[in-house]
């Protein structure tokens, strides 16, 4: 259960990426022994089996960002976020039945949001609630505790991928969310689509979710400091209700943020550089087979034609 929750919390960060097609023709995600990519019609799922062959899967990638009102900005970046998510699950329940061997119960609708609920509850307790106690003890006026609780929940965030990073299971969905990048850069860059070619390819790259982490970091403070003053004195819990309302602002302005980044060239990199750096936690050097399983999935997202 806990690995379940380790690899969703780093499903919904790393599959948030951006739509547009002629900037971002392809993204992915890593699963339990594989990888999900998205292609302009397809996902496309790869995954080891343990006899040591490839299982592939696809769906269509439709989206309701293609139409209003979900197209608008600010809005489109919540809709993203959902249909992310919803995918992310749906893609690491087949790779745990592919790659472990287990026949999973499907979800019922009670299920799906008594997970939902428990998320939420993890996920505001211990990125929301636990840096603005903590900030408390720390400073005083709104503005300063607002910014302390920001750099706190940016390293609560850090501390949080270092330690599973230290599981081994935890590792290996790192080295294929490396295994993807690479391959995405070998696609980008126009190399031949081999194995051996991805491998000498960096495991870092501009459009991954977790640099949007550190992007909506900045962004909260921002939201969250007049909110502090205007509920200055009210009860803690109100403090936390009143955020957790407020993550489909900060999720909506970070996503035009990082779609005007990718889409302003090199000035572009230039800014979101410096939040690049947490992806040599959040990835690991793959070896050759992973990066087969990452060119396996792209091909099938991209309806084939690219494996060389």
């Amino acid at each position: 259960m806990l690995k379940k929750f380790c690899l969703w919390l780093m499903t919904a960060v790393n599959l948030f990426a951006d739509d547009a097609e002629k900037k971002i023709p392809v993204g992915g995600q890593a699963v339990i022994e594989g990888v999900l990519m998205k292609g302009k019609n397809l996902w496309g799922l790869a995954v080891r089996r343990p006899s040591g062959e490839i299982f592939t899967d696809k769906w269509p990638n439709s989206s309701r960002t293609k139409r209003y009102p979900y197209k608008l900005p600010f809005i489109r970046g919540v809709v993203v976020m959902c249909e992310m998510m919803a995918t992310g699950f749906k893609a690491l329940s087949k790779s745990a039945e592919v790659a472990l061997e287990e026949e999973e119960e499907k979800m019922t609708f009670k299920d799906i949001l008594l997970s939902i609920l428990l998320a939420v509850v993890a996920v505001g307790g211990l990125f929301i609630a636990l840096p603005l106690w903590l900030a408390g003890f720390v400073a005083e006026t709104p503005l300063y505790v607002n910014i302390t609780e920001g750099i706190l929940r940016a390293l609560i965030f850090v501390g949080y991928v270092a330690v599973i990073g230290l599981w081994k299971d935890i590792r290996e969905v790192f080295k294929y969310h490396g295994a993807e990048h690479k391959t995405i850069n070998a696609f980008e860059h126009g190399l031949k689509m081999t194995p051996e070619n991805i491998m000498t390819c960096s495991r870092i790259h501009p459009r991954c979710g977790t640099s949007f982490l550190l992007i909506a970091v900045i962004v909260s403070i921002i939201i969250f400091s007049p909110v502090k003053t205007l509920i200055a004195g009210e009860s803690f819990v109100l403090q936390v209700l009143a955020r957790i309302i407020l993550i489909p602002v900060v999720i909506g302005i970070s996503y035009e943020v990082i779609r005007l980044a990718s889409n302003s060239g090199k000035f572009g990199i230039c800014i979101i550089a410096p939040f690049l750096t947490l992806q040599y936690l959040t990835t690991r050097e793959p070896n050759i087979n992973q990066a087969e399983i990452a060119l396996v999935s792209l091909d099938t997202a991209l309806e084939g034609g690219i494996l060389a």
